[in-house]
């Protein structure tokens, strides 16, 4: 039945027809309905200018307001602020100026506008100029300087108010703890309920962030009796700030319990959830969380799947990001800039940076995140090339790079072996951002120059740095003096590192590896003894795979997994098949004081190739296996998953420590150079 045949319903009728279309996103049909009432008044042309305006369509709104046969205060008032959602400052401006009677709401909204294009200081002269300020006007001032930092500003005007209410208050306590400033958000709390001011569930809201920021358990227990007490319980977002309260004080159950007290329909509190199981490690629970609310018919929005996805990176569950992916393209988000941001990282951290670039060209408005994703996952993967390209791309668009970027620029030259280009970035920021360069920049650098065999000019850098260098940045120089077997730099560069840090087993691991792959044997046992006298335990090599959902570990020589005599078969069958291909083994390569026989068969069972050898059995034949490496894959390996790509024709990733490794046809994408 359409409304077109009851011609005499009233005005209240039609309202809830149009607010019926408007809040399902039928605007059209809202036209539609309003295009056949007889002689819509005032309300009923605002609410169609105003669904206009949140549906984006400002053009319409602003040509049915021209229509109106007149035109109220209420009317301008939802015009100007349809102008600033849509984005149209100009217009909004014009329309302020060609307002014939204004009252204290219009200003309001020009000062609230003027704050969400960062226009401060027209904010200000406009709240002067207001002939009456009634207190959402002097709210919006406070809310507006904390917005930008001007914290004491905010407090200034506060104390100036001749009158405030509980949202001058809240915007205080919100305000101050955003700014970093949580102890004295807590004081203006503690002043305002002991003027008898009631809190209202956003105040407590608000204190509950603070607690949660500041891990205040005891004001955090305290706030959660008096919501119970005043009844706010059930309401959406006292629960979601009290999960994440929870959550950041690294108490999980109780996260549980506060969500599991009714029924909860609200994607922010559902999110808050799967948030706090992540934030404790538990991404397991987290993904469980994410496929609860959609079987429930919650839909999530772009703060749950910058969570859930964050879940699949810390697990390297492609296969779920994947599925995750499928949603986020049914519910229109997949171009959204926060969620393809995080689908970027989480395909480039899987090792499918293919994926990455085609989320990444697909994203509608990048912002720096974006663009330092792309950069960062190109220079993991080895492709230093597209992540120049990129920057060149990135700096046309007008954005600006920071610290983040020349990292993953420096990197990118590291693992391509750009040592020129490297030295370009490294003096651009020294020269034009002296205050960006940060201790992983300098780190970036020694590690391009060590690459490049320019040990010393990579130890005095570190000498000529203004900053301290720390343990980081001389691990650099010392990995590469273990990859060019250069002792008298590595000695020097170890003890500074275990100066700063005595029980770091990565220089004692370097320098020994160093030492063994030089047959200095009784250096390498007083090492060893050394780390055993000090309590110094060296993380022992594990690689892994992925298989539906279950993380498949394996250490060097290792014959715990309930498939290993099928695996140890495969290597058998691969290390013939090797031979074949012109394969010798590279003893160096073998660390420890044995026979070559012993060197060579502890060379085929390293962790990376028995999950390749696990992979190969379990997996679809053709299909791309991914590897995953604590430590970083050691030269034989190389050498022999190049070959290994080749006879079983199938593409392997390998990310090691330092980077993604991808074999295919006998080749991998570091040209060797890692």
């Amino acid at each position: 039945m359409g409304f077109m045949n009851y011609p005499n319903q009233s005005t209240l009728t039609y309202k809830h027809g149009l607010y019926n279309h408007i809040k399902n996103q039928r605007i059209d049909l809202a036209r539609k309905l309003f295009d056949e009432i007889p002689s819509p008044n005032s309300l009923l042309y605002t609410i169609m200018i105003t669904g206009y305006a949140q549906k984006g369509r400002i053009n319409d709104a602003l040509n049915l307001f021209e229509q109106m046969p007149v035109r109220d205060t209420i009317s301008w008032n939802s015009m100007l602020k349809g102008c600033f959602d849509c984005g149209k400052l100009c217009m909004a401006e014009t329309l302020f100026d060609k307002m014939p009677e204004r009252n204290v709401v219009s200003w309001t909204t020009m000062v609230n506008g003027y704050f969400q294009f960062g226009r401060i200081d027209k904010a200000e002269s406009l709240f002067y100029q207001m002939p009456v300020r009634d207190v959402a006007a002097w709210n919006a001032m406070i809310h507006g300087y904390f917005c930008y930092g001007r914290v004491e500003d905010a407090i200034r005007l506060f104390d100036e108010m001749p009158c405030r209410n509980v949202i001058s208050w809240t915007s205080m306590i919100g305000g101050l703890d955003c700014n970093g400033k949580t102890d004295e958000s807590f004081l203006v709390f503690k002043k305002m309920v002991g003027y008898g001011i009631l809190p209202t569930a956003t105040t407590l809201a608000c204190v509950l962030a603070g607690c949660a920021h500041v891990l205040d358990l005891y004001l955090g227990l305290q706030i959660h009796g008096c919501v119970i007490k005043i009844g706010l319980s059930s309401d959406e977002f006292i629960c979601a700030s009290l999960i994440t309260f929870y959550a950041n004080c690294k108490l999980i159950e109780d996260t549980s319990k506060v969500f599991n007290e009714k029924l909860h329909k609200n994607v922010v509190v559902w999110t808050a959830l799967l948030t706090g199981n992540g934030l404790n490690g538990k991404h397991e629970t987290a993904l469980k969380v994410f496929s609860d609310m959609i079987n429930l018919g919650v839909l999530p929005n772009q703060s749950t799947f910058v969570s859930v996805l964050n879940s699949c990176i810390k697990l390297e569950a492609i296969d779920h990001g994947k599925e995750i992916h499928t949603v986020a393209i049914k519910l229109g988000l997949v171009n959204d800039v926060f969620v393809g941001n995080s689908l970027v990282v989480m395909y480039s951290e899987c090792g499918n940076v293919i994926d990455a670039v085609a989320i990444f060209r697909k994203i509608d408005e990048k912002n720096i995140v974006s663009w330092n994703s792309m950069i960062v996952g190109s220079a993991q993967h080895g492709f230093g090339r597209l992540a120049l390209t990129l920057y060149s791309q990135m700096i046309r668009e007008g954005v600006d790079p920071d610290e983040i970027t020349f990292t993953g620029l420096l990197s990118a030259c590291s693992h391509s072996g750009m040592l020129q280009k490297g030295r370009y970035f490294f003096e651009y920021i020294s020269r034009y951002k002296p205050n960006e360069v940060k201790l992983q920049h300098f780190a970036c650098m020694v590690d391009i120059l060590g690459r490049g065999r320019k040990l010393e000019e990579a130890e005095e850098l570190i000498k000529n740095m203004p900053l301290k260098a720390n343990s980081m940045v001389w691990l650099a120089l010392l990995s590469s003096c273990r990859m060019h077997s250069n002792a008298e730099v590595a000695e020097r560069a170890a003890k500074e590192i275990l100066d700063l840090e005595p029980h770091c087993s990565a220089a004692y691991v370097l320098l020994s590896n160093l030492y063994a792959s030089a047959g200095r044997w009784s250096d390498v046992s007083r090492l060893r003894v050394k780390m055993k006298q000090g309590g110094i335990v060296k993380q022992p090599g594990c690689s892994w795979v992925y298989l539906k959902g279950t993380r498949h570990e394996f250490l060097s020589g290792d014959r715990s997994h309930p498939l290993s005599e099928k695996i140890y078969e495969k290597l058998d069958w691969l290390g013939g098949k090797l031979k074949e291909f012109g394969y010798c083994p590279e003893r160096s390569y073998s660390l420890h004081d044995v026979e070559d026989e012993q060197k060579e068969e502890m060379l085929s069972f390293h962790s990376e190739r028995l999950a390749i050898g696990f992979a190969l059995i379990t997996t679809v034949e053709g299909s791309t296996i991914t590897v995953m490496k604590n430590l970083r894959v050691c030269g034989d390996c190389h050498h022999a998953i190049k070959l290994i790509s080749k006879i079983v024709r199938r593409e392997i990733v390998v990310r090691d420590s330092s980077r993604f490794h991808h074999f295919r046809s006998g080749s991998c994408s570091c040209r060797d150079y890692w």
